[in-house]
Formats: structure tokens, sequence, C-alpha cells
């Protein structure tokens, strides 16, 4: 290739390659870029939002010509910045995939500057706009790919602590709540997180699914069609429910401690607590509601903990488990009994049940 000219290459290549590029630059604005961007992209904006709305306005309000001649110069400023600043102790033998909305005028102009100052630059064909095509489409296939295993168990039973640690022992784990960043259910918002968009939490699940061995199983934990406000795809959600599944039991007393540890930020934040119990105001009585909340006034918290399990989560989940999975009748159960723990024992006795039930899971399969 010129080090004159970029080198336009097709989404099979670029994916193909991805990991020998020292860069991949997402030249489109920061807006673009936080929805979903290629797996490991930076983010090198041509136009930021504010720029790319003022060139859209004038270009439909007074002219096409208008709006290039003003987009132009603001894309030169900002490469202009790009070069002094990002790029400025790049190499002669940097080699970066450049890519915008559909391979057009931003990441043209970007890759452009970059070939011609050296650089053995590429640019994506099609643009971010290929990729998302490519990953719905891998998305109906994909999962058909593996072979699942479902692991069940009540809200609090530690399956996504059993998961983590069976991935730390080597095992193949797909998990979307981690993807999601979400915990699956009314209180589940992760403090100082904010969902992915529809679409990067897509291309996690995509980019997860690639990366595993389809001759060895994976470990799924047992989610409706929602974690949060993120939709599982199609696909994956039917392979799910016809897996074959295990079942995780644990003694009440121990689920209430597990919620307690990780859900420990709304002990210090009971009013955050309350506003998320009033959205279930459609599915209990006031009185049921009202104890709830004096549990949290009171600070009794191992009978907040139990009462929503028994009155909400419990019922929900077997209704839900029951509907939605026709193997976890037959399912092996795997049960964890952790030890009386003396004063101050008792997360690591937890934590050590929780990691021979992650054993004895992998034992199973």
């Amino acid at each position: 290739m010129s080090a004159r000219e970029p080198l336009t290459i097709t989404i099979d290549d670029a994916l193909e390659r991805l990991a020998s590029f020292d860069a991949v630059i997402d030249a489109r604005s920061p807006g673009e870029y936080a929805e979903d961007h290629l797996p490991g992209a930076i983010n090198l904006p041509v136009l930021d939002d504010a720029q790319r709305a003022e060139v859209g306005t004038i270009d439909r309000q007074h002219s096409a010509f208008e709006a290039r001649r003003i987009g132009a110069a603001l894309v030169c400023h900002n490469i202009g910045a790009i070069l002094e600043g990002a790029l400025a102790a790049k190499p002669r033998e940097f080699s970066p995939l450049v890519y915008c909305w559909r391979g057009g005028n931003r990441s043209g102009a970007l890759a452009t500057v970059l070939a011609r100052t050296g650089w053995r630059t590429s640019v994506l064909e099609g643009g971010y706009r290929a990729f998302r095509r490519r990953v719905l489409e891998d998305l109906t296939k994909l999962p058909g790919q593996f072979r699942f295993i479902v692991v069940a168990g009540r809200t609090g039973s530690g399956k996504s602590q059993i998961l983590r640690m069976a991935g730390a022992l080597g095992a193949q784990v797909l998990d979307l709540e981690e993807l999601a960043e979400h915990r699956g259910s009314v209180l589940g918002p992760i403090p100082g997180s904010l969902q992915p968009s529809q679409k990067a939490f897509e291309s996690r699940i995509w980019s997860a699914l690639r990366s595993m061995d389809p001759q060895e199983p994976v470990l799924v934990e047992s989610e409706s069609r929602k974690v949060g406000q993120r939709h599982l795809p199609g696909e994956l959600m039917a392979m799910m429910r016809g897996a074959p599944c295990r079942v995780i039991t644990i003694p009440i007393e121990a689920r209430v401690a597990l919620l307690r540890r990780e859900y420990a930020h709304f002990l210090s934040d009971p009013d955050s607590l309350i506003a998320r119990l009033e959205r279930l105001s459609d599915l209990h009585s006031r009185q049921v509601l009202a104890s709830w909340v004096g549990f949290v006034r009171s600070g009794d918290w191992d009978s907040l903990v139990e009462s929503l399990l028994t009155e909400h989560y419990d019922p929900a989940y077997d209704r839900s488990m029951k509907r939605n999975f026709s193997a976890l009748a037959a399912a092996p159960v795997i049960a964890i009994a952790p030890q009386a723990p003396s004063e101050g024992e008792s997360g690591t006795l937890l934590d050590a049940a929780l990691e021979r039930a992650a054993r004895d899971l992998l034992a199973t399969i």
C-alpha cells in the first residue's frame, strides 16, 4: 500500500485483522461513539456533537455547499488538533483503522491526512453501519453454534458469584448482567453505572460469543427477556430456554446475607431504596409496601430482605422459570449449605461455600 493513500477494507477483512491494528479510530461524534462502536475503538471525532448538528442545520436551512464549506473548516481544525494531541507521539510504523458512520467524508478526511502523513492507514468500507449489520446478522446464527447450560436459582442464591468463580476456574461464562451493567431486577441498577445502549449491549454479546470455543459448553444465568432495560437477542433467548439447566439452592438466611452484601449501597441511601420499592405498587398491596418501608426506616434489613424474597422475588422467579425453562424440572441440584459462622466469619464462609458450589457445578458438566 502506498504511504500516501489509505487502503479501503471490507468489514470481513477488518474483523479478521482487528487485533493487528495499532488503533481502531472512530471518527464519529462522541454521542455516536457512546451509543456503540467497534470493539476496542477510541473516539477521535472530526466533528463533535454540536458541530455535527450545526453543519446539518446549515445543510437543511441554507445550502449543501455552505454546509460542506463550514464543515470542511471544522474538520481541518479538528484533525490538526488530533495530530497535535492524541496522535502526536505515534511512530512512523503506526497502523490505524479508521471508520465513521458509513465510510464517507469524516473517516475519508481523517484517513487521507493520516496516510499522507506516512502512517499505514486503513479505512472501513461502509463504516459503523457495516459493523452493525454484521452484528445483527451474526446474532441470528452465533448462539446456535454453542451448547449453553443455564444456571438457575432463586434471587440471592449466589448465581452471579458462582458463575464468576466458575469463569476463574476456566469455564466459558456469558455474564449477561455484567454486559448489561444491571442485576436484572427493580433493585438492579449498579451505582455509578449507566446501562449501555441496546446496540452496545448486542455488540458486547456478539464480541463475547466470538471469543468463545463452540466445542466447549457456555454457562449462562437464567435471565428473562430483559436485563434492566436491555433486551436479549431472540436467538440467544431461544437457545437458553431450550438448554439443560443446573439449579442452585441455598438456605434463606444465607440468601439474605448475600443480598445484604450485594446491595449494601442501599443501606446508606434508604430514600433511593424506598423510591425503588414504590415501583412495585402495581404488584403488591398498600399494606405490604408500608411494611417494607417500615423495615427500611427502622433499619431492619434482614426482615426487609426476607420479606422481599418471600413476598415478591421467589413467587415471580418461580413463575418465570416454570414458564420459560422447560428443562428445569429434571435439572441436577447443587445445594449450598454454609457452615454456621462465628462472629465476623460469615462473609468468608459464604464465599468458601460459593466456591465449592462453582466446583460442583463444573463437575456436573
